[in-house]
């Protein structure tokens, strides 16, 4: 789902890095020495999980695992994702370096609000209600993502019109396919390392 470079005009470029800036100086405000190698498998994830992606016009399409990153993060999950995406445009060129903080902003954001929505779910011994905050996380972070990038492209004028709406049809069954990884992998840190599970402060 990253947007390539040359696309979008400079007044979004500038406000995707502003707001990711934001998004990181909170992220890091939370991080503490602890959590840092669950961040960091997590970021490795991201990282690995997106290589695999399918072109689609201006965008990609492919796992991209932010539900799961968000739901576990919270906040944190702003400079985590940055690395990824940081990592992708240098290495592989997805993306770009001048729509790093849009691009961040996009998978990140989304991410935190399935955490506050998604979060208490897990508290629940229930596998319901694991199920339910699983596949909601899903939705939420990949759906939103995909809405945030086609409000992007829609902004650059109606020459990626067709695009914006592909873009988001495309991941209607990522997130189904995400919200099923999801699951299993809530599932078994709920049983074997549930202190992943905590409140970050």
């Amino acid at each position: 789902m990253h947007i390539s470079e040359g696309v979008l005009p400079g007044w979004l470029l500038a406000s995707g890095y502003a707001a990711t800036a934001c998004g990181v100086a909170l992220g890091l405000k939370k991080l503490d020495h602890s959590r840092i190698p669950v961040a960091g498998l997590l970021s490795a994830v991201f990282f690995v999980a997106s290589l695999v992606h399918v072109p689609v016009g201006v965008g990609s399409v492919h796992l991209i695992l932010n539900g799961l990153a968000g739901i576990i993060l919270g906040w944190i999950v702003f400079p985590v994702l940055l690395v990824g995406l940081f990592l992708q445009a240098v290495l592989f060129q997805f993306g770009g370096l001048t729509v790093l903080g849009v691009n961040t902003f996009n998978m990140a954001f989304p991410a935190v609000i399935a955490y506050y929505i998604c979060k208490p779910l897990l508290k629940k011994q229930s596998k319901a209600y694991i199920l339910i905050g699983s596949f909601l996380a899903a939705i939420i972070a990949i759906m939103g993502a995909g809405f945030l990038v086609a409000g992007e492209l829609l902004a650059t004028g109606e020459s990626f019109k067709e695009t914006a709406k592909l873009i988001v049809l495309l991941h209607i069954p990522v997130a189904a396919i995400e919200g099923v990884i999801n699951f299993f992998i809530l599932l078994f840190l709920k049983r074997v390392a549930p202190e992943i599970l905590e409140e970050w402060k």
